[in-house]
């Protein structure tokens, strides 16, 4: 046969696979390898039966090429075979020997003879041994080796930065601290060209950061629309209204305690694009925060009938009876999300949030160490032991737990004002109101009335120390926030009840009274100032007479 019938022939299977008709490219990929015995033909075939799911056949037809120890591409698709077989140790055994160190740094054993053939390679494909690292690491972690694999996505990423894959991976489970994240992404090596692509990864990793250097990621990607001409608009002109880049903001308020704002962004999100799984996530949490159950239950049904072998799916059915307050029902369903994905963090955390809510803490806190044994990265699992070990008293431990989660990310306001309630409890004052004013300053602001109880705890921390003028004004801050706290009325009562103005504190207490009639300490508060108060009337007098 001619070299042109060939090559038509060669065109036929590139447009069968364009077209997904597989079976079709296997049947003139089979007949243009058996004419030609090309590597690359052969190559093709394999390829062509690897879209259409003929795993076995594929790798047989590979492993049985002679080539296949000596070209790369002909060894990685032979490892994707074995992938998709679940044939981890084979998988790692096709991809040969190799060494990596902690920082992701390779060690390969020297092989002479290994070559790479690609007739169609173009200028900017991902380099083979970058998706080779990736696809070890997804067996390491497939075999539980999560140490292995955390070391194999950064050899990847830092192989080829555009293997994104690897990022997403070390990014989503949770397996750096924010500290090491931030160090990967700077030991990165973009081209010139791909700048952009260096602040788009800085906007996906944890965002603890303070609000202007959040602000400054997102604005770098935004602000470089306006170098381009209308002439020759460039990829950013785009990119500020990317749906990747608006999830990742809808991600920083919820962090920062925005909720309304994150679920009206998610909101916009999802009708943009209904299908946007991580928007869809974050839209869970803000609901989640909101107290949303109708959207919840909503999505939940939707989920469900989109994704039944998903764990998000499940997940959203757990938050919604979270969220009205059926815990045996949460807990069922985020069981059921861990067991389908034991890599998905929320379903473990909301596990365990399940059993805290009933006071079960000895299953809460199994839930959490599991969570903090598969998430190294993530610090909210030890935050929430230290929770338990407060609720029963545990001081010293939960401030044990308390500084290892802060260790993984130095940066969470929620972990600092933890650190404060504990040393209040613990009357250690002066580090109480130290961390409760470190607190307040990562929050961005102005202060929304999620953090209204980290100002009240500091303004009780205050008036322990006799400081009552700062106390004041720290509940007076706290009533801007919120109007609606018993506990800053009563502790503003008896700030001025402590310096003998008694007018002013029962003002106060009546104010707390009126939004808890039944409370105890106030009414019993109140009384003493009113004799205080026409005591001192009395006394007054007298001086006078």
């Amino acid at each position: 046969m001619r070299e042109e019938a060939i090559e038509k022939l060669r065109g036929i299977v590139r447009d069968c696979v364009s077209k997904h008709l597989y079976s079709s490219a296997i049947f003139f990929a089979d007949k243009v390898a058996a004419l030609t015995n090309d590597p690359a033909d052969i190559y093709m075939q394999a390829q062509a039966l690897f879209l259409g799911r003929h795993y076995r056949r594929a790798f047989h037809l590979l492993n049985a090429s002679k080539i296949v120890f000596r070209d790369l591409r002909f060894r990685y698709l032979a490892a994707k075979c074995l992938e998709e077989l679940k044939e981890w140790d084979q998988c790692l055994l096709m991809l040969g020997e190799a060494k990596v160190d902690e920082d992701g740094n390779v060690y390969v054993v020297k092989d002479n003879s290994v070559m790479y053939l690609d007739k169609d390679g173009e200028d900017r494909e991902i380099n083979i041994s970058s998706a080779i690292c990736f696809l070890r690491g997804k067996a390491y972690e497939a075999l539980e080796n999560r140490a292995q694999a955390r070391q194999w996505y950064k050899a990847a990423i830092k192989a080829d930065p555009l293997c994104y894959e690897a990022l997403e991976c070390l990014i989503e489970n949770h397996m750096l601290t924010c500290e090491e994240e931030a160090s990967l992404l700077s030991s990165l090596q973009f081209a010139p060209e791909d700048d952009w692509l260096s602040s788009f990864y800085s906007c996906l990793t944890k965002k603890y950061d303070k609000e202007n250097v959040m602000e400054a990621k997102f604005g770098e990607l935004e602000k470089e629309s306006l170098k381009s001409s209308p002439s020759s608009p460039t990829l950013m002109d785009t990119l500020k209204n990317n749906t990747d880049l608006l999830a990742c903001k809808a991600e920083y308020y919820h962090q920062c305690g925005e909720y309304q704002k994150c679920f009206e962004l998610t909101s916009a999100l999802l009708e943009k694009d209904p299908f946007h799984l991580k928007s869809t996530l974050v839209h869970l949490a803000a609901a989640m925060e909101l107290g949303h159950s109708n959207e919840l239950y909503l999505m939940a049904c939707n989920l469900v009938k989109d994704y039944p072998q998903k764990a998000l799916s499940w997940f959203a059915v757990g938050c919604y009876y979270y969220c009205i307050k059926k815990y045996d029902q949460s807990r069922c369903y985020f069981s059921k999300a861990t067991n389908l994905d034991g890599t998905f963090a929320p379903a473990w955390i909301g596990f365990g949030n399940a059993y805290a809510a009933k006071e079960e803490g000895d299953q809460a806190m199994s839930a959490y160490r599991t969570a903090a044994r598969l998430f190294p990265g993530c610090h909210l699992p030890t935050l929430y032991i230290g929770m338990e070990y407060m609720r029963t008293h545990s001081f010293k431990l939960a401030e044990q737990f308390f500084m290892q989660a802060k260790t993984v990310c130095p940066s969470d306001p929620l972990v600092c004002n933890e650190l404060g309630v504990v040393a209040y409890h613990m009357k250690e004052y002066n580090k109480a109101v130290w961390w409760f004013e470190k607190t307040l300053a990562l929050i961005p602001s102005p202060l929304s009335e999620m953090w209204e109880p980290t100002v009240v705890n500091l303004a009780h921390a205050c008036r322990k120390l006799k400081r009552y003028q700062e106390a004041i004004s720290n509940y007076e801050k706290a009533l801007t926030l919120s109007t609606k706290s018993l506990s800053t009325y009563a502790g503003l009562a008896y700030t001025y009840h402590l310096q003998d103005n008694f007018s002013a504190a029962i003002t106060y207490y009546h104010k707390a009274l009126w939004l808890q009639p039944n409370d105890q300490f106030c009414t019993e508060m109140l009384n003493e100032a009113l004799v205080d108060d026409s005591r001192s009337g009395i006394d007054s007098k007298i001086e006078f007479c």
